[in-house]
């Protein structure tokens, strides 16, 4: 998972009849040309086709992994979902709606949900899409050993294939399955191909909009479009190049001589970017970094401490120095304006160094008697603003870089670390993610706020049409935001810069979506 960042969407309409029926309408540049020039020369030529329109997409999270239970849900689903659809994708608002399930259902209880799929639907190796090849995914990423998935999908008790219908039965009452079964954390891969995964891995095989047909592992990848995806009449991109961006500081040049026509960047590239007479495509999305302390490790034992750290923290200068200008302070794992944020909670710790240093000494600290070690992966300017702010309170910060963090990190061993993430599709898994006893970005496992399980088990009880629907959702924020094992400081959107002859792109939440995306003037 990066240390960089992203959080969450919102919810579909279900409308109660006998069974709850959900049913959505469907829908330097030099350099890096001789690095292209040579990654075109891999595999024989065997590249884009000289006719038609291409994507030469460059990405600083090209996948390390294409089988996507390996992948997993961050950063990188966005790129796999050239090549794998999913039950459901995510609109405009937020909303799942149909992807390779056309429509779906639960049961008047809550606890079972069946998704109906499109008839007459095939992976690119043939196989067909049907209730089977879901089945398949589903147990696959929760029970393949290697799975980042697993602790996604515990509400899932079983599933059961009835040619075109996959019936899910559920652990317990979750009316946010549509939410989660979508391309972060269920992209179908064909059960043919997956029966070898290292093999998936290096071939990956799906029913999106996009083949495979040459992948140089860690560097390129070249597809072109699938005749047989469910909506190809929307796909107006013939063949894609996607490859490993260079140094941030070379992406724009590249853009600019047509090396490439689509790229990811750095707020810091976007004024160049705009200089240069690209397109810059403010995507929004549900990116939180946030600070994360262990309450089992002192001095955060010590609830005046996580209290002192909370106050000391200067949001607007995490904003000011990194986003130049394209982020946001938080305190949530959500932005504002989204279904799930709680403005009730907004400011609830505001910035206030004296009453940082006045809870430090009602905890028996002088100044520079607590010494912290913040572990991170690599150098990160976040890292030195607070070590900075810190250091105003009286608490010395030593910043250690080890590239193994994560083994650490996710075994809950740090004391005190910084994590930033992608988000979810579903609400209530950003929320268990963060905050629930086994939540991987929850550093103080197995502890949870007082109060958290049951207003989670709420939300998952109440249908996301239901009039409290909101109410019932921001309250399990306010809950999980009592949690000491986090303090939030930024958001910041993901931002692209492509050539002005590629339209624009739908502006699904942390998603992108080629739906209807032109290329014109061909190549």
């Amino acid at each position: 998972m990066s240390a960089r960042l992203t959080p969450r969407p919102a919810a579909p309409t279900v409308r109660p009849a006998r069974a709850r029926r959900l049913r959505t309408a469907a829908l330097s540049a030099g350099l890096a040309t001789v690095l292209v020039a040579a990654l075109s020369a891999c595999g024989d030529g065997a590249s884009a086709s000289a006719g038609g329109s291409t994507l030469k997409w460059t990405s600083s999270y090209f996948p390390s992994h294409w089988d996507p239970v390996v992948s997993g849900s961050g950063a990188q689903f966005r790129e796999l979902a050239l090549v794998y659809a999913s039950l459901t994708r995510t609109d405009e608002k937020g909303n799942a709606v149909p992807d390779l399930a056309e429509s779906w259902e639960y049961n008047d209880k809550g606890d079972q949900i069946t998704f109906h799929l499109r008839s007459g639907l095939k992976f690119s190796d043939g196989e067909p899409v049907d209730a089977q090849a879901v089945k398949a995914a589903v147990e696959r990423a929760q029970k393949q050993k290697n799975s980042a998935l697993f602790g996604d999908l515990t509400s899932i008790k079983s599933v059961t294939a009835d040619g075109l219908d996959a019936v899910i039965s559920l652990t317990q009452v979750d009316y946010q399955i549509p939410q989660l079964l979508g391309q972060r954390v269920l992209q179908i891969a064909s059960p043919k191909a997956a029966k070898s995964p290292t093999e998936l891995d290096r071939n990956p095989v799906g029913a999106g909009p996009f083949v495979v047909t040459q992948l140089v592992p860690g560097t390129k990848a070249v597809l072109k479009k699938n005749p047989d995806y469910w909506d190809a009449d929307n796909i107006h991109i013939d063949n894609v190049e996607l490859t490993s961006a260079p140094d941030a500081s070379t992406v724009v040049s590249g853009l600019q001589t047509g090396v490439y026509n689509f790229a990811d960047i750095d707020p810091s590239q976007a004024d160049a970017a705009k200089k240069a007479g690209l397109d810059v495509f403010v995507q929004p999305g549900f990116n939180a970094s946030n600070l994360s302390l262990n309450i089992n490790k002192a001095p955060f034992d010590d609830d005046r401490v996580v209290d002192a750290v909370r106050h000391a923290i200067n949001r607007q200068e995490f904003v000011d120095k990194l986003t130049f200008g394209y982020g946001e302070a938080t305190d949530q794992p959500f932005p504002k304006g989204y279904v799930a944020y709680d403005p009730k909670s907004a400011d609830t710790y505001a910035y206030d160094p004296e009453k940082a240093k006045k809870l430090l000494a009602e905890a028996g600290h002088e100044s520079g008697d607590i010494k912290l070690d913040l572990v991170i992966p690599a150098e990160d300017p976040q890292a030195e603003i607070v070590q900075s702010q810190l250091a105003k309170v009286g608490i010395t910060v030593t910043i250690k870089i080890d590239k193994n963090w994560a083994t650490p990190f996710f075994a809950k061993n740090l004391t005190f670390s910084l994590y930033g993430t992608t988000g979810r599709d579903s609400a209530v898994q950003t929320l268990t993610a963060h905050f629930g006893p086994n939540g991987p970005l929850n550093l103080s496992s197995p502890y949870e706020p007082a109060g958290f399980e049951a207003a989670v088990a709420k939300v998952r009880q109440t249908p996301l049409d239901a009039p409290d629907y909101t109410e019932v959702l921001r309250s399990a924020t306010r809950a999980g935001l009592e949690s000491k094992a986090l303090v939030f400081t930024y958001s910041s959107p993901n931002l692209i810069a492509k050539s002005k002859n590629i339209s624009d792109l739908p502006k699904n939440p942390a998603h992108i979506d080629w739906t209807g995306v032109t290329i014109s003037g061909g190549n």
